[in-house]
Order: structure tokens, then sequence, then C-alpha cells
């Protein structure tokens, strides 16, 4: 684990982020005290967002349908 403050990251960033890529966990801190952690990102756990809420979310036939209740609301 490599400790580097926020300064030293910053001059050194594609350096921390090449060690991260090798796989090293960079901890950033704030006068002294750590306030962040960088590690390399899991790929695996990245999930195709597509059809993510498929058979989860029902759309009524009369959705588009206006609802005299709620153009009250808006036009009178």
């Amino acid at each position: 684990m490599i400790v580097a403050n926020i300064h030293e990251a910053k001059t050194n960033l594609s350096k921390l982020i090449s060690a991260v890529m090798k796989g090293e966990e960079i901890i950033l801190a704030k006068s002294g005290l750590p306030v962040a952690k960088i590690t390399q990102l899991n790929q695996d756990k990245i999930l195709n967002s597509y059809g993510k809420f498929k058979n989860k979310i029902f759309m009524p036939d009369n959705f588009n349908e206006e609802d005299s209740k709620i153009n009250k609301l808006f036009y009178e």
C-alpha cells in the first residue's frame, strides 16, 4: 500500500495510476490523515445496465391517456 499526500498525488498521478494498474492500493492523505483510497476497478463487477429492469416495470395500456383529475390541477 502506498500513502501519498494530495500534493504528491497531483504531481505524480500518472505514476500512482500505473501502480494501481499493477495491483497496488493508494491511500490519499491530507495533513497526514487518510481521506481516500484508490484501487483498481474490477471490470467483472461492471454489468451492462441494458435490460436491468426487464420484467420488473409495468406500464399500463392507458399510460398515455389524459386524466381529468390531473388536468384539473394544471388547467383550472
